[in-house]
């Protein structure tokens, strides 16, 4: 299975509703806030080609988007997928 990292920050829905979606679906994911992690605004920025907004989910090194991305994933039935 790949890597998921979710970059997010505080009293951010989306990001609660990406780690709901996650968990539900058993997929184990690593956390980044990047509003108290030196250097990981940028990192994020970097990764995802300036997209400001969080979350922003990656599959190893493939950009999901956003949860709204995540999501769709999860309704195609493509999700677990792109996974392995």
């Amino acid at each position: 299975m790949k890597n998921v990292t979710v970059y997010m920050g505080p009293m951010c829905a989306f990001c609660d509703a990406a780690k709901r979606l996650l968990n539900r679906n058993n997929i184990p994911f690593k956390e980044i806030n990047i509003a108290i992690e030196d250097g990981k605004k940028d990192e994020m920025l970097k990764k995802s080609n300036g997209r400001k907004t969080i979350p922003q989910i990656f599959f190893n090194e493939y950009h999901v988007g956003g949860y709204q991305e995540l999501r769709a994933l999860e309704k195609k039935g493509e999700l677990l997928n792109l996974l392995n």
